[in-house]
């Protein structure tokens, strides 16, 4: 396994700040882009860019050819009511790191998005899809991941629908919606995460719910 350079937009969030440490204990270099006034200062192993990852402009200057850059910036706690958030956020915050991988010739995005369709989410999976498709246009080489519902700290009340996502695999009419809108775990993320920056695709991928599950095993 070759070392990379990779730039976490969004790396003090959810996901970016228990990925971070991961992939520097596997060898790569890693820069975390964080927001002007971040509390966050320093990355044991990394290290911290301030930049708005609302502006192509500004996060330009940190990427270079050559790099991996995982895109994740979102709205927390995603939310049926929170579209004009989502909106705001982003999809704006999904442009600009496209954008800006774009004009800095990158080797590769990772872009986590979410399975779709849905019966709700709607706002929340539209602009998602959105982001998707510009990553596409782009003629970048990238990831797109697309969980449901992540299982982890603070996120575990999902487990109660644990019984009806095995009831409906089992009723023909309802199995896909069930295993395209199935649970993953913090894990099983964040170990996709991993395998999907040390794999770059030629010249797109996809990843849905079963492959992260699947992939969940690997490292």
């Amino acid at each position: 396994m070759s070392s990379r350079h990779i730039v976490v937009i969004g790396g003090t969030g959810y996901l970016g700040s228990r990925l971070i440490p991961r992939l520097i204990e596997r060898g790569h270099a890693v820069t975390a882009v964080v927001r002007p006034g971040s509390q966050a200062t320093s990355v044991p192993g990394g290290r911290v860019v301030q930049a708005d990852p609302l502006n192509p402009a500004s996060l330009t200057p940190h990427l270079h050819a050559g790099d991996t850059v995982v895109q994740l910036v979102g709205v927390p706690k995603p939310a049926p009511w929170k579209g004009p958030q989502f909106r705001a956020v982003d999809l704006v915050a999904g442009r600009a790191s496209i954008d800006a991988a774009k004009a800095a010739g990158v080797e590769h995005v990772v872009y986590v998005s979410v399975a779709h369709p849905a019966p709700i989410m709607k706002d929340y999976i539209a602009v998602r899809r959105e982001c998707e498709d510009r990553l596409q246009a782009s003629g970048l080489r990238a990831t797109i991941l697309r969980p449901w519902y992540i299982l982890g700290p603070s996120h575990w009340w999902p487990l109660v629908l644990q019984p009806g996502y095995l009831l409906m695999e089992h009723i023909p009419s309802m199995h896909g919606a069930a295993i395209r809108l199935g649970l993953v775990t913090l894990d099983d993320m964040l170990t996709t995460l991993v395998w999907s920056v040390e794999h770059p695709p030629e010249p797109i991928r996809v990843i849905e719910v079963p492959e992260i599950r699947r992939l969940g095993g690997r490292l």
